[in-house]
């Protein structure tokens, strides 16, 4: 997940439940998003989410990571919507075949069990744009991570778009100014851009990837300067020139399925494994400020990536009666 501007950007708070309206914005008949919107029409739902992440989780401790990965990939395309989720049809082309989810996305038949659960207990009632962003919630704290109070309140759009994945998701090889556009063109600053790259911390990436880095990075056929010499050689035994397209490496080479702020101490050891993790240290004194600021401060990193977690989840959702809860996640209801 590449994941994903002042330093000085005050957060709100949190942990204080009572004043949950003020700080998420009020009810979502409103356009707004709040913890207790299933209180009353679905109250087991975050238990039943939680249940089979769990479950999900420790069949495959790979999955924790492609849950959190789902929920910035919808974010970043028409908002948190639900929009990824969709299969292609006869009106839609799905966003699972661009280039950032061909071949990488996964999680959906997780998302599936949990939809079919939830729609037992309470039917049309649970969005599955709410589903990803519990359930990426839940991935955190299951490796960790920060756990915090999901606003809830989505709607399930009637659509995909398969060009707005290919353009807004930050990609490996992006620059570090487009990356820092495509965040603050949803509403993201430098803290939220450098915190949910922390994400990284679990997950894997591909060779195809990041290959770039190890044999041609400045046209001269050698590796990126930015990249640990005996690392690298690590790499290349099993991302050769080519082929090996496929062949997964784990982000963080340290603690690949814990949650934590080795993630930032790799990047300023040069292990960070794609270009768009290493830039975050060697490209802007401002985003190498905060990676410092996280490799020294774990509690750090787990509070502002909580706080980012939110304000991402916020982006356009469909509240009110725009859009739908769909039964399916992956196709609409009519």
């Amino acid at each position: 997940m590449a994941l994903s501007m002042n330093l000085l950007l005050v957060f709100t708070s949190l942990a204080l439940v009572p004043l949950c309206f003020a700080s998420y914005g009020g009810p979502s008949s409103s356009g707004f998003l709040y913890p207790q919107f299933y209180d009353h029409s679905c109250p087991k739902a975050q238990e039943i989410v939680k249940s089979v992440v769990e479950k999900a989780f420790y069949e495959d401790r790979r999955m924790a990571a492609s849950l959190l990965r789902l929920h910035f990939h919808d974010c970043f395309v028409k908002g948190c919507d639900g929009s990824v989720l969709l299969d292609s049809s006869g009106t839609i082309i799905s966003e699972k075949g661009s280039n950032p989810n061909r071949n990488s996305a996964r999680g959906f038949e997780v998302i599936d069990e949990i939809k079919a659960a939830i729609e037992e207990e309470c039917p049309e009632t649970v969005s599955c744009a709410d589903i990803l962003a519990i359930a990426a919630r839940d991935s955190t704290v299951l490796t960790g991570g920060p756990n915090w109070e999901v606003p809830l309140g989505r709607r399930d759009s009637l659509g995909a778009s398969l060009s707005g994945s290919n353009q807004n998701i930050p990609a490996p090889n992006n620059t570090l100014p487009t990356i820092i556009t495509k965040f603050k063109l949803k509403g993201l600053d430098i803290v939220d851009l450098v915190a949910l790259s922390g994400a990284h911390t679990i997950g894997d990436s591909r060779c195809t990837s990041f290959r770039q880095r190890l044999y041609n990075q400045t046209g001269n056929g050698l590796p990126d300067p930015t990249l640990d010499p005996s690392y690298a050689a690590e790499l290349k035994q099993r991302c050769p020139k080519s082929g090996g397209d496929q062949n997964l490496f784990v982000l963080d080479c340290v603690s690949p399925f814990k949650f934590d702020n080795f993630y930032f101490k790799n990047l300023i050891d040069k292990k960070g494994l794609l270009s768009s993790d290493e830039i975050l240290f060697t490209q802007s004194p401002a985003t190498m400020e905060l990676v410092k600021k996280y490799a020294e401060s774990n509690e750090l990193f787990f509070d502002h990536f909580a706080k980012s977690m939110v304000k991402m989840g916020n982006i356009t959702p469909l509240t009110g009666k725009r859009g739908e809860i769909r039964k399916i996640c992956r196709r609409v209801n009519h």
